[in-house]
Order: C-alpha cells, then sequence, then structure tokens
C-alpha cells in the first residue's frame, strides 16, 4: 500500500524506553533523545496556539465562543468522560458485538458526551484538544470496545486530516459545519485500487469508482475519500455528503471482528464534488509533500497502536476480573479470588509485560508525535523520518502484545473461555481483523531500512 518515499537526509538517531505509569494511562512526559526534541512543552506548558488541532480557525458566523483555557475542559476532564462511556460500553459489549447493529446508539453516546468535537478548534465551537488527548480517549473506549475505538478514531483522524490538507479559507468552513451539529465523518484516505476517479467538470468535479472496506461509513454524515484526477493521476482528499443520493453504501456484515466500527463499501455513481470539497493533494511527490503535511502519516498511525494497546488491557482486566470470581482450572480447592496456579501467574505476567512495554513505547511515540506538531512548518524531513520510524516501533509492538494477550489470555480461564455467553472471543476477532488490514510486516520493514540504511519510511495514510 506504500507510495514514494520522502527524500532521503540523515541516519537514525538513538532512542530511549519510555515508563508506564501506575494507572497505565497518562504519559509521562520527558526529553525524547530519538525524535530530536524536547516533548515536555506538551498540552500543560505550550504557550500559544496549540499545533495539534490543524490550522488556525478564526470563529465565524455561528460559530461559538472561545471560553479561554481557564474554564475550557482540560485533558482529565475528556479522559473522564471517555471512561464513564467505556463504562458503560463494557455492560453489554458482549451482547452488542454479537448482535451486530449498526452502532447508531453508540455513537449518539459520543456526541452527547462531546468527543466527536474533541479536536475542534474551541473558535470553532469545538473541545479544543489535542492529539494527546485523543489518543487516550481512543485507548481508553478500546479497552471496552474495540469497534467503537476504531469508529471514533477514524472519525478523529479524517475529520483532522480534512484541516490538514485544505487550505485556510476551506479549513474554516469545513471545520465549522462539522462541529454545528456535529457531525461523523467516516472512509479512508489509504491508496486502493482500482482508485476513486475524479473528472473534471464545469463548477466543479465528479466522483466515480467504488471504495472497499472503510470504517464509519455505515453511521458517517460525511465520508472523506481519496481520489484520483482522470487527466493527471494525482490523488486528492475529497469531502462527500453520505446523503447524496449518488452514494450507496452496503454493509460488510459478514466480518468476523471489528463487527461495529460500521465498516461497508461504498458506490460513487456520478457524484457531483464542488471544487471546495477538493481539499488538497495526498500526492508523495516531494516538490508536493511537506514535512508537515507527510506528518498525517505517523499522526493517523498511531490511532492503530492505541486501539490495538486499549484491546490487550481490555481484555487483561476482564480476564483478571474472571478468574478473581472462579476457582483454577487446575486445581478446585484454592480459593475463589487468589489465583495460585504458577502456571496461570507465570502466564499473566509476561502478557502483562509485553502489554506494558508496548504501552511504554507508545507513550514516547506519543510525546515525539506532539513535539513534532509544535515544530510545525518547521518540521524538517529528517525530523519527520525519525519520528515517523518510532510510530512504526509502536505499532509493530502493540501488534504483537495485542496479538499475544488476546489468544493466550484465555489459557488463564480454560476451556469456559470457549463459551460465546463469556464473548472472551471478540477481543481476539476485532484485533485480528485490525492487523489484517494494517499489517506489521510493513512497518518492521520500515524500521529495518531506516536502521539499516537510513532510508525514509514512506508516506502511507492509514486504512
Amino acid at each position: 500500500m506504500g507510495v514514494a518515499t520522502a527524500p532521503s537526509g540523515a541516519g537514525p538517531a538513538g532512542g530511549r524506553t519510555g515508563t508506564h505509569p501506575a494507572s497505565g494511562r497518562d504519559p509521562v512526559p520527558g526529553p525524547d533523545p530519538l525524535s530530536g526534541l524536547d516533548p515536555t512543552h506538551g498540552p500543560e506548558t505550550a504557550v500559544g496556539p496549540d499545533p495539534t488541532h490543524g490550522p488556525e480557525t478564526p470563529a465565524g458566523p455561528g460559530a461559538a465562543a472561545d471560553p479561554g483555557p481557564a474554564t475550557r475542559p482540560d485533558h482529565t476532564h475528556w479522559l473522564r468522560a471517555a471512561r464513564e462511556i467505556a463504562e458503560d460500553l463494557a455492560t453489554d459489549a458482549v451482547t452488542r458485538e454479537q448482535a451486530g447493529k449498526t452502532p447508531f446508539d453508540e455513537v449518539s453516546r459520543l456526541r452527547e458526551a462531546g468527543l466527536l468535537t474533541l479536536l475542534v478548534p474551541a473558535a470553532a465551537g469545538g473541545a479544543g484538544a489535542d492529539w494527546t488527548t485523543a489518543y487516550a480517549v481512543v485507548r481508553e473506549i478500546s479497552a471496552a470496545d474495540g469497534a467503537i475505538g476504531q469508529l471514533l478514531g477514524c472519525h478523529y483522524f479524517l475529520s483532522w486530516s480534512a484541516l490538514t490538507f485544505a487550505d485556510s479559507a476551506r479549513a474554516t468552513e469545513t471545520v465549522q459545519r462539522s462541529a454545528r451539529k456535529p457531525l461523523l465523518w467516516g472512509g479512508g484516505l489509504a491508496r486502493q485500487e482500482p482508485p476513486l476517479r475524479l473528472t473534471r467538470k464545469a463548477g466543479g468535479y465528479v466522483l466515480e469508482g467504488r471504495q472497499s472496506y472503510a470504517t464509519g461509513v455505515l453511521v458517517a454524515d460525511r465520508l472523506a475519500v481519496r481520489g484520483e484526477r482522470a487527466d493527471t493521476g494525482e490523488p486528492f482528499a475529497v469531502v462527500v455528503d453520505a446523503a447524496h443520493p449518488g452514494v450507496r453504501i452496503e454493509s460488510d456484515s459478514d466480518a468476523f471482528g471489528q463487527r461495529l466500527a460500521a465498516g461497508g463499501s461504498v458506490d460513487f455513481d456520478a457524484v457531483p464534488i464542488a471544487a471546495g470539497s477538493v481539499l488538497g493533494s495526498l500526492s508523495a511527490d516531494e516538490d508536493v509533500l511537506s514535512p508537515k503535511t507527510a506528518f498525517t502519516s505517523p499522526v493517523g498511525r498511531l490511532l492503530s497502536a492505541h486501539l490495538l494497546l486499549g484491546i490487550a488491557e481490555g481484555v487483561l482486566t476482564e480476564v483478571r476480573e474472571y478468574s478473581r470470581a472462579g476457582h483454577s482450572l487446575w486445581h478446585p480447592a484454592w480459593p475463589v479470588g487468589s489465583p495460585s496456579d504458577p502456571r496461570i501467574l507465570t502466564l499473566h505476567g509476561e502478557l502483562t509485560v509485553l502489554t506494558r512495554s508496548a504501552a511504554a513505547l507508545t507513550e514516547q511515540a506519543v510525546r515525539a508525535v506532539h513535539g513534532g506538531l509544535a515544530r510545525g512548518e518547521d518540521l524538517s524531513y529528517d525530523e519527520y523520518a525519525e519520528i515517523s520510524v518510532l510510530v512504526a516501533m509502536a505499532e509493530a509492538a502493540v501488534s504483537r502484545a495485542a496479538q499475544e494477550s488476546t489468544t493466550r489470555a484465555l489459557e488463564v480461564i480454560g476451556a469456559r473461555s470457549a463459551s460465546s455467553r463469556l464473548g472472551f472471543d471478540r477481543f481476539w476477532r476485532n484485533v485480528r481483523a485490525h492487523t489484517l488490514y494494517e499489517p506489521v510486516g510493513h512497518r518492521l520493514r520500515d524500521v529495518g531500512d531506516y536502521f539499516l540504511n537510513g532510508a525514509h519510511p514512506p508516506f502511507v495514510l492509514p486504512v
């Protein structure tokens, strides 16, 4: 799925190992030698506009007044809101997943909690939060329901990317419209074959073709997709009203995992596209792609790491609580509430170390991404490459931890975990379905090429 690489520059720098806080959630800021940036100038200490939620968006007609940093809900508020929703989702996660209904109710919960406008600038009526908060929210939701975590993460990336690829005027109009309802975004900007075709016509364009599996399309208000100009082949980010009569959406109801992510395939039958809805180029050509634009790749890919990390943490938590309430599989005489089988203790310890190690690397990547976003137009290709490789390392570590944890954690419970009534299999199915679309092999290849040859990772947008 990769395309051309950014210009090659300096080779790899050294790295360090991050730490995982006792809470298992919030990243701990500190200097990051791998990225060469100081991420301590994060959300709590940054001076001036926060670079992590797109371009400056002045208030316009209908835009809500910014209450100011002193009264605006902070990271703690949004994490608490996410945990409340996660607890709510966890109560009926098994029955909802097995029913496989389109997640309109779940989207309503996210909208009512204000999470859909989390990354929208406060001046445009949003929460004005940053990516550090958005990642934490996705991780929290995914621990209870990985499919809803994917749905929300996709919304964050696509709505934010639309602002990133658009010029200032289009970004302002797009963000204000999105915040007003607020709108849910679905679709995908990754390269696919055959591509959607964008043909020029008087006053705009016409979009035709079929978008294969895309997240959130069954419940989305807006679709963000990749369309290639029929005359030049240059790819562009295109925004489409999901309710247009030329848009036909089919459910991927036979998927064995991530069934509540509202995924489907979309047919675009000569859908008229206004010039203002063609936001910007997705070309990887070095004459078009700036380091700042290329940075959308690691920003989006880090969402995948948080999704999988949340699922891994979720299965370990659920298995722990269940095992504490029952007898040991191997020694029924051992007391309830105190698993004592040495093999089970060793296994749970191994999976915990694996997951927390991946979490520490992921949190290091979060700090590096925050620092890269703060650099803005001053970001260099070498800095982009270093941070992108760190994100790839986090993706690889979390992918392994999630697949191992969701598979082997069932051994803690034993044969009882095979019961569909308990629903422990949903964690593995969700992880496996996601990793099939985001294979870790590509990330490992990029890491190896960077550290051995100094090659910059390709500009690849997440599926």
